[in-house]
């Protein structure tokens, strides 16, 4: 019997229980579907989100060719990728992933502020200037949300991301030491808080900008914060983003979907933000979130998982059990995606996870 992939038998499985598929203008972004919600419309099919996707530095690393990946992405039928906005980066050894795609080389790191003309930067670079962009960073952004478009893959913007430990603060352009505007005077859990007036504002500020610039992209929906619950994150300062979000976006026939990261596992939403549309969970298996949560009417999403080994077999299984479960999205730490591999085919990795070119297959 031909082995068929997960991805070309859960979209065509979407397919029949959706049909008919239903008009969208031109540039209507991704939805929900209008018949069922936990599922996506997209280009006026309905749709599941599958992958297998790099640790999310496709954009922020200068290093990365990211149309080599996409290209795997779309010759296995994968139609979802995670990225990092740029407000937050590794160093080479964060967690133990072999060639980082989040720990770009010195003078390598793209963000959305522009550099000063102060030297300072941790890594021998220039200090940030919060006050200003770095148009070279949003000329890519686009240029890959463009690219992604052209394949049919979805984006997830993320667009923070909690300091795990200190030496993660003390490269952020937001921490004091790496700006020239004075901001960021504070320890690595309260950047996220609300508690610092200026942090705010500048966090509301590139929020602001991000929504302007990709507004005639249809192809990706917001991820408020990745893993908000380590860190300090607070619901409070989620809530802004994404009001924020709803506010840049208010003349806008149908704004971008908005997704929040919810725990690790499992837990039940009991207070749901009105504006978000996808509630997503990290390492779920058993795939039990998804019936706790299915009465939202929002899609259920599995958007990190890794961490259990490199055997395909792991994520396989796992993928199909939380799609099987009524969820609608899907993706799995690739960590055969490098800097030198972007077309997924490293394999000598020490990396706390799995991916490869045949799981992508699968």
């Amino acid at each position: 019997m031909k082995n068929i992939p997960l991805a070309a038998l859960l979209s065509a499985a979407v397919l029949l229980s959706l049909a008919p598929a239903y008009a969208q203008a031109p540039s209507a972004p991704l939805a929900l579907h209008p018949d069922n919600p936990h599922y996506f419309l997209f280009r006026g099919k309905p749709a599941v989100l599958v992958t297998s996707g790099e640790h999310y530095g496709a954009v922020l690393n200068l290093d990365f060719d990211y149309l080599p990946y996409l290209d795997e992405l779309q010759k296995h039928g994968l139609n979802l990728t995670r990225t990092w906005a740029g407000t937050y980066r590794e160093i080479p050894g964060s967690f133990g992933i072999t060639d980082n795609t989040l720990a770009p080389l010195p003078g390598r790191y793209l963000c959305p502020w522009a550099r000063s003309e102060t030297p300072g930067y941790f890594d021998g670079g220039y200090k940030f200037d919060l006050t200003r962009w770095d148009e070279s960073y949003f000329a890519r952004l686009k240029d890959f949300l463009s690219q992604a478009s052209k394949r049919g893959v979805i984006v997830e913007l993320n667009l923070f991301c909690p300091n795990y430990n200190d030496s993660l603060w003390q490269v952020s352009p937001l921490s004091a030491a790496n700006n020239i505007n004075g901001v960021g005077h504070c320890p690595a859990n309260e950047p996220y808080a609300l508690k610092h007036a200026d942090l705010t504002a500048v966090q509301e500020a590139v929020t602001r900008k991000i929504v302007r610039e990709l507004r005639g992209f249809d192809n990706f929906y917001y991820e408020l914060c990745n893993e908000p619950y380590f860190g300090g994150v607070t619901q409070e300062f989620q809530r802004r983003i994404a009001e924020v979000i709803a506010d840049e976006e208010k003349d806008l026939p149908l704004g971008h979907l908005i997704s929040m990261n919810v725990a690790n596992g499992r837990e039940k939403v009991l207070d749901p933000c009105p504006l978000v549309s996808i509630f997503n969970f990290h390492y779920c298996y058993p795939p039990d979130v998804v019936e706790m949560n299915y009465g939202l009417d929002k899609v259920i999403g599995e958007n990190e998982t890794g961490f259990r080994g490199k055997a395909d077999s792991l994520y396989r299984t796992e993928g199909w059990d939380f799609i099987i479960a009524g969820g609608g999205l899907y993706n799995n730490l690739d960590y055969s995606f490098t800097p030198k591999h972007p077309d997924g085919t490293f394999l000598d990795y020490q990396s706390p996870g799995g991916g490869s070119p045949e799981l992508r297959k699968q």
